[in-house]
Parts: structure tokens; C-alpha cells; sequence
């Protein structure tokens, strides 16, 4: 096991230069300076449209091909079957209209109340303009995904089964590799929403059995972008919504629509880089232990809404504070210097099955958090 070096790890970030503490990471995470740098230097040096004969085309055009194959390890999947996007929501509302096309009027597709609306908004609207059935499946109280009941909703009618791997708003995990088993058994796709996930452990598509996967990268220290994985031979046979010169080659590049933001791209490239650099051993052993510092000192004037240890989530944690509205508990830590988020975060199902019509208070910890801090945080709370 390696240690991180918290401190080493702060010093590539200028952002964290300042008396706040970064708690909001699950609506964003701060970006190292390299990332910075990167998008900075293709705008500097590489700055073009692809397929020219110049320089500053052909650095462009190995710029993308860079990001490919930089995606395709960092997913654990082939250059081909990578699609970027303006952001994950954008994604899956383009790639759920293409399949879309093979749909019929009665076909089903299954989501979950652990769903950020992101993943379930797009079968919705599907389901009004082609006449198919979406169902919800359960969660337990502790917000687990209650995977009987979604067992229990699937049929010879079900196309799709899209669900979360780490829910956004409570933290929670889900076994996505029984999932997508129930779906394929099923004879349907699993369609992972990785949004949460991807910032706090890695991710490997044909281990979890992901036939779409779906993630965006200014949730892992870099840019505002979207990224997804489909299986090559899905999207050999789907066809795209796209302006007709564009090429087909490689796959995933037909889904893409418009010239990407290349200065991104690079930004990509340095993110993962980053992310190389620091191992993910190092960074979901040192997690653990800021997740576990943060839920023995959580004060009794909050109740926790998720699961009540480490196991089974990943350290993003949703609770109510007595006799405060979130909005105000935010407002009143903001003052105090510490960043936290309020509301639903596009939980709305989540939110509804826990009896929160105001949403909650939301603090996620990523591995340039200190444990300093945590007490910080706990300390304000327990004042509250």
C-alpha cells in the first residue's frame, strides 16, 4: 500500500491556496495546475481544426488521438469505443435517442430511485415520444439499491437497465457487475451512470460487465467534458444523429457531433496523467480513512442519510442538520469558509424516497482534502 503525500498533492494545485475547504467535490473537483497548463499550452501552440496539412493541425489531430487512447486505459476499453461529449447529461440524452431507433411502442426500460436525473430524464422523455414503459426500481432505507426488486421489474420486454455505480447524492455503491448480469440475463443492456464513481476508484467496463458507461471528467480533476463507452459492435450497428461528411471511422467518433474542444482534451490527457501519478491504491486507502474520520465525529445534531461506515460507499455523505434548512447550514459553513452543496444535486427520486422535499446538505471528500479539514467541517457542524 502507498501513502499519499497530502501535502505533496496540495502543492499542485493552486486552487487550494486559500483558507476555503473544498467539500463540494461531488458537483466538481478543483483542477492541478497541470491540467491548467495543458489546456493553456494547446491554445498557445496547437490551436486548429483537424485533417490539415500544417502543424498546428496535425499536433491537433494526435492531440485526439492521444485522448483516445488515454480514455480507452483510463475505462478499460478499446480507442474505438470512446465518445466525448459537452458533459455526461448531453451524452446520454444524444446516445438514448440513437438507441432509441431499435425501440418499439411497450418495450421497457428499468432505472433506479438512486439515479441522478441524468440517467433517468432521457429514458422519460424517450418513453413519451415512443410509447415505452419505464420502471423504477426500489431502494432500501439505508439508500441501497434494493436489487430484488429491480430483479423483479425486468421482463421479456426490457431493453435497458440503467443505474448508477456510487450515487451522487448519498454515496452509495452499487454491485454493478450482479447488475448488468440481472440485465443481460434479461437479454437487456447495462447502461452505468460512472459520474460519481470514476474520482474515487478505477473503472474497468468488461469487469463490471458495462454494455454503455457513461462519466465526465470535471468530476476527476479535469476539464468541463463528457465521456462515455459503448461496445463496439453496438455502435457499429446503432446509427448516429450526424452531419453526413463526417467520417465513421473511428466508431465512436460517428456519435460526436460538431469539432470537439480540443483545448479540453488536453486537459483530459494531464487529468488522467494526474491521477497516474498519485495511484489509485493511495487514493481509496487515504478516502477510507478521511470517510471513516468524518462519520465517528459527525455531531448527533445531524442525521446521516446513506449507510453509517465506509463499506459500501464511496466518501460523499448526505445529512440534515437540526433546526436548519439546508440552504441555510450551507449558507452559515460557506461563511465559515468551508464549501459544501444544498438541495437535491439532480437526486430527485432519492430525495422524494427519503421524505426531503428541501433536499439536503451534501460534503464529498476527495484525496486533496485534509484531515484537518474534516475536524474543520465537524466542528462547524457541531456548532450549528
Amino acid at each position: 500500500m502507498v501513502a499519499l503525500d497530502v501535502s505533496a498533492v496540495r502543492a499542485r494545485f493552486s486552487a487550494l491556496a486559500r483558507e476555503l475547504a473544498f467539500f463540494d467535490a461531488p458537483g466538481g473537483t478543483q483542477v492541478p495546475d497541470e491540467v491548467v497548463e495543458a489546456i493553456a499550452a494547446y491554445m498557445r501552440e496547437s490551436s486548429a481544426n483537424l485533417g490539415g496539412p500544417f502543424e498546428t493541425s496535425r499536433r491537433s489531430d494526435l492531440l485526439v488521438g492521444e485522448a483516445r487512447n488515454v480514455a480507452a486505459r483510463f475505462l478499460g476499453c478499446g480507442a474505438e469505443e470512446v465518445i466525448f461529449g459537452a458533459n455526461m447529461t448531453t451524452l446520454s440524452f444524444a446516445l438514448t435517442r440513437t438507441l432509441g431507433r431499435e425501440l418499439a411502442a411497450g418495450d421497457e426500460i428499468v432505472v433506479s430511485r438512486l439515479d441522478h436525473d441524468g440517467n433517468v430524464a432521457p429514458w422519460l422523455e424517450l418513453a413519451r415520444d415512443l410509447g415505452l414503459v419505464v420502471r423504477f426500481a426500489e431502494l432500501r432505507d439505508d439508500t441501497s439499491l434494493d436489487v430484488d426488486d429491480l430483479a423483479a421489474q425486468l421482463s421479456d420486454r426490457t431493453r435497458v437497465v440503467a443505474f448508477p455505480w456510487a450515487s451522487n447524492a448519498a454515496g452509495t455503491l452499487v454491485d454493478v457487475a450482479r447488475v448488468s448480469e440481472l440485465a443481460h440475463q434479461a437479454g437487456a443492456l447495462a447502461w452505468v451512470d460512472a459520474v460519481h464513481y470514476a474520482p474515487h476508484w478505477p473503472i474497468d467496463v468488461a469487469a463490471a460487465g458495462a454494455d454503455v458507461l457513461l462519466c465526465s471528467p470535471y468530476k476527476f480533476f479535469g476539464p468541463h467534458l463528457g465521456l462515455a463507452y459503448a461496445r463496439s459492435d453496438l455502435l457499429e450497428r446503432w446509427r448516429p444523429y450526424k452531419v453526413r461528411p463526417q467520417s465513421d471511422e473511428p466508431l465512436g467518433h460517428r456519435f460526436e457531433t460538431g469539432t470537439l474542444p480540443h483545448e479540453l482534451l488536453a486537459g483530459f490527457v494531464a487529468a488522467v496523467k494526474y491521477i497516474d501519478s498519485i495511484g489509485w491504491d493511495a487514493i481509496t486507502a487515504y478516502e477510507r480513512e478521511l470517510g471513516e474520520r468524518f462519520l465517528a465525529g459527525l455531531p448527533d445534531s445531524c442525521r446521516l442519510h446513506g449507510l453509517p461506515t465506509m463499506d459500501g460507499r464511496v466518501p460523499t455523505f448526505c445529512f440534515s442538520v437540526r433546526g436548519q434548512t439546508p440552504a441555510a447550514a450551507a449558507e452559515r459553513l460557506a461563511k465559515r469558509g468551508l464549501a459544501v452543496w444544498h438541495g437535491n444535486y439532480y437526486a430527485a427520486e432519492l430525495m422524494k424516497r427519503l421524505g426531503l422535499p428541501d433536499g439536503a446538505v451534501r460534503a464529498g471528500i476527495v484525496h486533496y482534502n485534509t484531515a484537518g479539514e474534516v475536524d474543520r467541517l465537524l466542528a462547524e457542524l457541531a456548532g450549528l
